[in-house]
């Protein structure tokens, strides 16, 4: 038993790394190691004898375990020393945080919030609707023939149908124009909502992704007008860019669920590279509106010979780059922490968020 203290010992300071150390921790206490057939030994063993012997054995093994723990940690301090003496490490750098930076508001998030909060003083109401729409509420019930542009497969996104379906296929909706109507065919008329949310088309570039935001308005009464329109754009223009006077263009378009239709323009100016809103002789295009067309109103369920009204249709994002200076709409969507954090607004900004008309 001496001569086995002795072998073991004398191996294990020997051992030059963990691998070894578990190879004589095998050999020496392990299930068929030399000291566990020892140990099973005692069995044959007279009483007497197996008095004696037992305790040498287990004190043979509580020694052997006690060499092998004290090795392996000077092993593992070896090995940190000479980790230390390897690598350089300024102690003189600030340290890091354990706290987390605060996580921010989206810019989206606020933009949404700010515009919502300028029409609700306008008396407009929030209305929602699926993303997942049918082809009535997407382009039927808006006007939208069936040769539109905005129906082929290269414009929208058509989900599959089950087999045997022979309706037309649902859309990922391409406006919230769809809450339009949705909204009319709930509450008739008089109404007056904003539909913001999520809408989908097949583009991709600087300025468009194939995902975006969307808020579009609904005024419909006895005698609602254009003059209508144009008072509540101006307003809210005035109210968003933080800009009194702003002047504001319509131009002649064509919508197939608004009848005159019209682009707006607002008066802008470019000055060392950056867009100024509300001064110079510029305009940009910002937004598409008209009074609704009779069709629409019909399909809603509302009669175009007793009410009218005004709808109009803005990007939640590119409000988002002309007021904040985002240059890049497809960075909105990346999740990069620096991208955040530079255009993130703090989650205690409530006048911000909640300010509406009153500057």
């Amino acid at each position: 038993m001496d001569d086995l203290r002795n072998k073991y010992l004398m191996a294990i300071a020997a051992a030059a790394d963990e691998a070894a150390l578990e190879a004589l921790r095998l050999q020496a206490i392990g299930k068929k190691g030399e000291v566990a057939l020892m140990m099973r030994g005692l069995g044959k063993m007279d009483p007497e004898q197996r008095l004696v012997e037992g305790p040498k054995l287990n004190a043979l093994k509580d020694e052997i375990t006690s060499a092998l723990a004290a090795r392996k940690a000077a092993l593992a301090d070896a090995a940190l020393e000479e980790r230390l003496a390897s690598e350089w490490l300024d102690v003189t750098l600030p340290g890091r945080s354990a706290v987390r930076a605060p996580g921010t508001i989206h810019l989206v998030s606020q933009v949404t919030e700010e515009v919502t909060a300028i029409f609700a003083d306008m008396g407009f109401v929030v209305a929602e609707g699926p993303q997942i729409e049918t082809d009535f509420y997407n382009f039927d019930a808006l006007n939208i023939p069936g040769h539109h542009p905005a129906r082929q497969e290269m414009d929208t996104f058509y989900l599959q149908r089950a087999e045997g379906d022979e309706r037309p296929p649902h859309v990922l909706r391409t406006h919230t124009s769809p809450v339009q109507i949705r909204s009319m065919q709930a509450n008739g008329a008089p109404i007056r909502v904003i539909a913001p949310g999520r809408v989908y088309r097949a583009d991709y570039d600087q300025t468009h992704t194939p995902m975006f935001h969307q808020i579009e308005g609904l005024a419909i009464g006895k005698d609602v007008s254009m003059a209508n329109l144009k008072w509540v754009l101006e307003q809210f223009f005035a109210a968003f860019f933080e800009v009194d006077g702003i002047k504001t263009r319509f131009r002649a378009s064509h919508f197939p669920f608004t009848e005159p239709s019209a682009e707006v323009d607002i008066q802008c100016s470019w000055v060392d590279g950056q867009l100024r809103i509300g001064e110079g002789d510029g305009w940009l295009e910002v937004l598409g509106s008209g009074m609704v067309h009779p069709h629409v109103l019909r399909s809603a369920g509302v009669d175009p010979e007793e009410w009218q009204g005004f709808a109009f249709g803005i990007g939640i994002d590119r409000l988002a780059m002309l007021k904040y200076g985002a240059p890049d709409l497809r960075a909105f969507f990346d999740s990069d922490l620096r991208w955040l954090r530079h255009f993130g607004f703090s989650a205690l900004d409530v006048p911000t968020l909640h300010r509406g008309l009153s500057r």
